[in-house]
């Protein structure tokens, strides 16, 4: 007989298959930016919706005609600025020096989030640093029902001393989302995925169902490897927990950033989500994670160079649930 082969089940490039520690997405890199302003902002699904728009892209095949897309509406309530976090770069990477904090923060706040250790008395005070980012925290003004804000650290455009002053500009104060993104721009959308529990290696991995010959089990894997090594090898497929994953998605469009949002959801709310009162995005496409998830926009690392940014004028917005 021919040899069979078939490429391996469950891709390696996510591994190991493990559920995030924490219910908003962690950053590792941020994109450069010669203007001083925040990089990322935190929003909160609240459900998809489908759009009729003008084509504008020069080179589609669909150039001013009228096409349908579907969108994803984030929530964007305003982020408060609690305090700045310095650090200093060293042989083997960055390091905190110290953390500055807002003079008026409300006493509840240090109730439900975890306040830096290192805190500063006034900003002038840290003399020696490379770098900063805001501690930000997100307002729990939606309709989620979520309590406890998010709590995250954000990077800064521009060069160290223009973020220094910008950073005691807006200390204790709010930021909305158009101090942050515009309409046309791509962004990474950094979020959670749904959580799917515990699932069998047919579900997990695309292991294909054994025939009815089989012995003992059929939504199972025939082997658990090679006699030797003597041991299970990590690439094998086995049940386990799935889902709740940090993801990544690149360069999403931004269509419209709008005000109010009585115009992109019903009198009676989004289906299991409800009204949005605050400013929202509506992205292109789809985005990772269920409803009410806090989703983390950032600036794109690697953005496309094709991408038109007053491809679609938008004509129509569905309000159905």
């Amino acid at each position: 007989m021919p040899r069979s082969r078939h490429p391996r089940r469950g891709s390696l490039q996510y591994w190991p298959r493990k559920r995030a520690k924490q219910s908003v997405a962690r950053v590792r890199s941020w994109a450069e930016e010669k203007s001083v302003k925040p990089l990322g902002f935190i929003g909160y699904k609240a459900g998809m919706t489908h759009l009729v728009v003008q084509d504008s892209r020069p080179k589609s095949l669909t150039k001013g005609e009228k096409i349908v897309l579907a969108s994803t509406i984030i929530d964007c309530p305003p982020m408060s600025v609690m305090g700045i976090c310095f650090y200093k770069k060293y042989l083997f990477g960055t390091k905190k020096v110290a953390s500055v904090l807002a003079e008026k923060l409300s006493k509840d706040l240090a109730k439900v989030v975890q306040l830096p250790k290192k805190v500063a008395k006034k900003v002038d005070d840290v003399k020696e640093f490379d770098d900063l980012r805001l501690l930000i925290y997100s307002s729990p003004k939606t309709s989620t029902g979520v309590k406890k804000p998010k709590l995250l650290e954000i990077a800064l455009g521009g060069k160290k001393e223009d973020k220094l002053v910008y950073a005691k500009d807006v200390l204790g104060k709010e930021i909305k989302i158009d101090n942050v993104f515009e309409n046309g721009v791509s962004v990474d959308i950094k979020g959670i995925s749904k959580g799917k529990g515990f699932q069998g290696t047919v579900k997990r991995y695309g292991v294909p169902i054994r025939q009815h010959k089989a012995e003992k089990t059929k939504r199972g894997i025939a082997t658990l490897g090679s006699w030797t090594p003597k041991r299970v090898e990590f690439s094998v497929a086995q049940p386990g927990k799935m889902g709740y994953h940090l993801r990544t998605e690149y360069n999403k469009q931004i269509l419209k950033i709008g005000q109010d949002g009585k115009e992109v959801t019903p009198k009676q709310g989004k289906n299991r989500y409800g009204l949005v009162n605050n400013s929202y995005l509506l992205i292109k496409g789809s985005v990772v994670g269920p409803k009410k998830r806090a989703i983390l926009l950032t600036k794109s690392l690697r953005p496309n160079k094709k991408m038109v940014k007053e491809g679609f004028q938008i004509s129509y917005i569905s309000l159905r649930k």
